[in-house]
């Protein structure tokens, strides 16, 4: 089964509707939306991702327009993308993703501190899906 997160129009600094893993495990606010004035048609957006002890997210892909650039903010984030190695970031690490990209792996590297992650998003400005999730 193929879930998907929503964000709203005007939605800004509030947490957003229930995504399709376990908010226990991982929060996903977001908190940055501007449309980008120099370059018609597209936006930044900034998500907080807050992982608990020993969270994760399901395999996702986010939209075919979306090039994101993530950094871990506290803690450490084991992540894989399309097919390659699970890789451990820690705070102050970061990686991009492509659009088309599968984040096949995402998750707290510990089972005993929270961990958070920004990521930024340059995607279609009409775009209202930020990511796929697969269960």
């Amino acid at each position: 089964m193929i879930k998907t997160f929503i964000v709203g129009a005007g939605v800004l600094l509030f947490p957003l509707p229930a995504a399709a893993h376990d908010p226990e495990s991982a929060a996903v606010t977001l908190v940055y939306d501007q449309p980008l004035p120099n370059v018609p048609g597209m936006s930044i957006r900034g998500v907080l991702v807050d992982y608990a002890p020993g969270g994760t997210s399901p395999a996702h892909t986010h939209p075919n327009s979306a090039f994101i650039y993530a950094t871990v903010l506290e803690g450490a984030i084991r992540s894989a993308v399309n097919g390659g190695p699970v890789r451990v970031y820690g705070a102050g690490e970061s990686w991009s993703e492509f659009p088309g990209d599968h984040h096949s792996v995402s998750e707290n590297a510990s089972a005993t501190e929270p961990a958070r992650l920004l990521a930024v998003f340059v995607l279609d400005t009409d775009e209202t899906e930020l990511a796929t999730y697969e269960d």
